[in-house]
């Protein structure tokens, strides 16, 4: 019988332990680093004490983490169920505690019924049927695209009225933020987060760098802008574009091409083998033509699958933290 338990800052290398099996078991290798990990336990507004579950064996191996984080205000649950390999039923154990508690979290913040997602590995089969069990149905994919350099990339020149900015400066993240909110406000997913928030949350995540950031201006307005981190510098010696945004009303002018260009050229600055991004194949811009274009291609894809849950409609799990 497993123990539950809720986590905490110090319990991240044991779930980076548990999540390597499980990559290493799907992917032949880990997937993320204890880094990513610490900042997924200190992201603002998660309560580990009321959105997050361990389970322990009578070994006292970490065995089960499964939590629901909501996005800022929104019905949107972001939500996840780890179990080691080979261990039967706790996957079963632990998805009513999550659906019930992401249920629970739509409604402390006004909303008649969570919209939860969970991202899969395309490989991962047993998943899949693990999810489409408990109501999932697929919604979309992502992929995760790379390319490749040898020594440096010279950085593109931007056309008249176009300046870049970078992100010491609060002024310019201020206005990054402005421009990712609009700039993903239809994308799958997205969910309006205020600067304070979303700076805190950034501040939180150990690979942040904010030197990474380009704001680009047209004749003064802030138009388009990029951010990259160090989350795949360890394990894939990569730059990572995690936020790619143009305003609307600034697209089809190639500043998304001049941002991803700027972004590859000081990855391989740095030293970098290559840059990383993730693209949402059903994006509403044509992001992966973009992509492909440059010389990235897929090495990775993950599925979301999403499902309604109405609070209290959920069967509660039969076990709770200890």
């Amino acid at each position: 019988m497993h123990h539950f338990s809720r986590p905490g800052a110090g319990d991240a290398p044991a779930i980076h332990e548990l999540s390597a099996a499980c990559d290493t078991e799907v992917l032949g290798r880990p997937d993320l680093t204890l880094d990513d990990i610490a900042g997924e336990l200190a992201e603002p507004g998660f309560d580990l004490d009321s959105d997050a579950w361990l389970a322990h064996g009578p070994d006292g191996r970490l065995d089960g983490w499964a939590w629901a984080r909501r996005q800022g205000a929104s019905e949107i649950v972001d939500a996840d169920v780890i179990v080691r390999p080979g261990v039967a039923g706790l996957a079963e154990r632990l998805w009513p505690l999550v659906l019930e508690r992401a249920g629970a979290l739509a409604r402390e913040a006004g909303h008649p019924a969570a919209v939860t997602d969970v991202g899969v590995y395309r490989a991962d089969r047993a998943k899949q049927a693990l999810v489409t069990g408990y109501g999932f149905a697929a919604a979309t994919s992502f992929h995760r695209m790379r390319v490749d350099f040898d020594g440096p990339v010279e950085p593109p020149e931007p056309p008249p009225g176009v300046t870049l900015h970078g992100g010491q400066n609060e002024q310019v993240r201020r206005e990054a933020h402005e421009v990712y909110q609009e700039g993903f406000a239809d994308h799958f997913g997205h969910a309006y987060v205020d600067y304070d928030r979303w700076y805190a949350r950034r501040q939180a995540i150990p690979t942040t760098d904010w030197s990474q950031l380009t704001l680009a201006r047209v004749d003064g307005r802030a138009a388009a802008m990029v951010l990259g981190n160090n989350q795949f510098a360890a394990d894939e010696g990569c730059g990572y574009v995690d936020t790619l945004a143009v305003r609307p009303e600034f697209r089809g002018r190639g500043l998304g091409r001049l941002l991803l260009r700027t972004a590859i050229a000081a990855d391989a600055a740095r030293g970098r083998e290559g840059t990383i991004l993730h693209v949402d194949t059903n994006n509403t811009t044509p992001a992966l033509g973009l992509y492909e274009s440059e010389g990235m291609r897929p090495v990775l894809v993950i599925d979301i699958w999403r499902r309604t849950v109405e609070p209290g409609t959920v069967e509660a799990g039969t076990v709770e933290a200890g």
